[in-house]
């Protein structure tokens, strides 16, 4: 068994995503302020909602101190992948500042509504280990309105209008812009790839 903090950035599906995890026996706990991150192994900051007020509930709760200090594997997903940017166009926000970049509104186009909700395919940019086993092609479920750029940290794309990072990766920092918890084998080989993801 593993233990995983999951931090309650406001507006979560906690029980969805602690439960995926669970299913892969890890032990997740979730952590509602910085000091709970003492002395756990991986964290994953998950995200549903604007950036805005998930930004100010990180900077009250402390976390906007402690996460840039972290040397354990972090994993944001959706909103939380986004939040480990510098700044969003949403709500105009700085935010975690741990990887380059902006993260932007998705355009759409004809026929595409946005905000992006349903299932889209992975492309694979660069190998990594959080990619073992997932195919080129392989489906995974999207909520989203805002995207992050496909950056040299992106390792999986996708498209929908235009390209954006599906994930992101440097150092022990990772995200998925799709939810895991909702995306099937996808979903389930992503979380255990990181359960045992050891970076460099």
């Amino acid at each position: 068994m593993s233990d995983i903090a999951v931090i309650d950035a406001g507006g979560a599906n906690f029980g969805s995503v602690c439960y995926a995890l669970e299913r892969l026996g890890a032990r997740p706990q979730i952590v509602r302020d910085a000091d709970g991150l003492r002395g756990m192994p991986r964290v994953l900051l998950p995200g549903v909602g604007a950036a805005a007020p998930a930004m100010t509930l990180l900077r009250e709760r402390g976390f906007v101190e402690v996460l840039p200090r972290l040397e354990v594997p972090l994993l944001g997903i959706c909103l939380g992948m986004q939040l480990l940017f510098e700044s969003s166009e949403e709500g105009n926000v700085a935010c975690l500042g741990l990887l380059p970049g902006r993260v932007r509104k998705l355009q759409g186009g004809p026929g595409l509504r946005v905000p992006h909700m349903g299932w889209n395919t992975l492309e694979p940019v660069v190998a990594s280990p959080l990619l073992a086993g997932l195919d080129a092609g392989a489906y995974a479920y999207f909520v989203h309105g805002y995207a992050a750029p496909v950056t040299a940290d992106c390792i999986a794309a996708c498209t929908y209008g235009e390209r954006f990072a599906a994930m992101v990766a440097r150092g022990h920092i990772a995200g998925a812009q799709f939810h895991p918890e909702r995306s099937a084998a996808t979903g389930a080989r992503l979380l255990d790839n990181f359960l045992r993801w050891s970076p460099a």
